[in-house]
C-alpha cells in the first residue's frame, strides 16, 4: 500500500480524528522508526499524520513537581538541556544514544517509546525515574506508568486513535540520582544487546532508602525488577548488596539468542551494567 495522504494537523481533536484505523493511518513526528519500517515493507500506511504542529507536542515545561517533556521534542534538544541533566543525568545519556548526531535532530523519546522496541534506550531510563506516559484520544487524556506501556515488541497500549502528546517524570527527591549503561557489540550507532537504567536514593548517612532497576534488551520488553532494587534498600550499596542486586537482574531476565548475542552473554552482562550503573548513580547521589 502506498501512502495517499499526508496531514499535518494542529490540535489534539484534528490528530485523534485522523488516527482512525480504518483510514491506514500513522501519527509521527522524526520518523526515524515508521520511515525505516515503511522502506523495509514492515509498515504500509495510507495516511501519514505529522504530529508536530500541535502545541505542546515539543518543548519542556518545569512545574514545581514535575517536568513535562513533549512527546516529539528532539533528542538532540533534551541533551542540551542543563536543568534537565541536573535532575536526570541518566535519562540525558540514554537520550543521546538514539542514532547518530542526524538522527538526534529528529528523534524523540516519545517516538523511542512508541516504536516498542524491547532495546530501546530511553525506556529503562524512564522506568527507573517513574515516568508517565500521557495520552490522548476519543475518551480524553489519561496517564500510562512507562512500565505498563509497552505489551509486547511492537505493539503497545494505545487504542484506536489515541496517541502520546508528552512523557511527564516526577522531579527526583533529594540524594536521588540515576544512571543508564548499556552493552553493544559497537562503541557507537548500534542496538543495546543489554541496557539497565538505574535510580537510587540515599539518606544523609548514605543508605539506601530507595532504588529502581529497569532492564532493556533482556526480555520482550523492558523489565522493572523490584527484587533488584529491594537488594540495595536498606544497605550503602556495598558489594554484598551489589552482588544481590546483580544476581536479581539476572534472574528476571529472559533473553534470547539472536546474531548480536546470545542469551547467557545478555543474562551476564545485564548483571555486570546493573552493578556499574548502581555505582555510578550512588556517586551522583552523594555516596560513596
Amino acid at each position: 500500500m502506498a501512502v495517499e495522504r499526508y496531514c499535518a494537523p494542529e490540535s489534539v481533536a484534528e490528530a485523534v480524528a485522523l488516527l482512525d484505523p480504518a483510514t491506514g493511518a500513522a501519527a509521527f513526528s522524526g520518523g526515524t522508526d515508521l520511515l525505516v519500517q515503511m522502506r523495509a515493507a514492515v509498515r504500509s500506511p495510507a495516511t501519514l499524520v505529522d504530529l508536530k504542529r500541535i502545541p505542546g507536542l515539543a518543548g519542556v515545561e518545569f512545574a514545581p513537581d514535575a517536568v513535562r517533556i513533549g512527546a516529539a521534542t528532539r533528542c538532540g534538544e533534551l541533551t542540551s538541556n542543563e536543568e534537565l541533566r541536573a535532575l536526570w543525568p541518566g535519562l540525558l545519556e540514554a537520550a543521546g544514544l538514539i542514532g547518530s548526531t542526524q538522527v538526534q535532530g529528529r528523534a524523540s523519546l516519545g517516538g523511542n517509546l512508541c516504536n516498542a522496541s524491547p532495546a530501546a534506550d530511553s525506556v529503562p531510563a524512564l522506568v527507573a525515574n517513574r515516568a508517565r506516559a500521557l495520552v490522548a484520544g476519543p475518551g480524553g487524556q489519561r496517564s500510562v506508568a512507562v512500565e505498563d506501556f509497552v505489551l509486547a515488541p511492537g505493539r503497545t497500549v494505545l487504542a484506536s486513535g489515541e496517541f502520546v502528546h508528552a512523557i511527564e517524570l516526577p522531579r527526583p527527591a533529594p540524594r536521588t540520582a540515576d544512571a543508564y549503561l548499556r552493552f553493544t557489540p559497537r562503541t557507537e550507532m548500534d542496538i543495546a544487546v543489554a541496557g539497565a537504567g538505574v535510580s537510587v536514593t540515599l539518606d544523609a548517612d548514605g543508605v539506601c532508602t530507595g532504588a529502581r532497576i529497569a532492564l532493556g534488551a533482556v526480555a520482550p520488553t523492558v523489565l522493572l525488577v523490584p527484587g533488584a532494587a529491594a537488594a540495595l534498600i536498606g544497605s550503602r550499596c556495598d558489594e554484598a548488596a551489589l552482588d544481590a542486586g546483580a544476581g536479581a537482574a539476572r534472574a528476571a531476565a529472559r533473553p534470547i539468542t539472536d546474531r548480536r548475542g546470545s542469551a547467557e552473554l545478555r543474562r551476564q552482562v545485564i548483571g555486570v551494567l546493573v552493578r556499574r550503573a548502581v555505582r555510578v548513580a550512588v556517586q551522583r547521589a552523594g555516596g560513596t
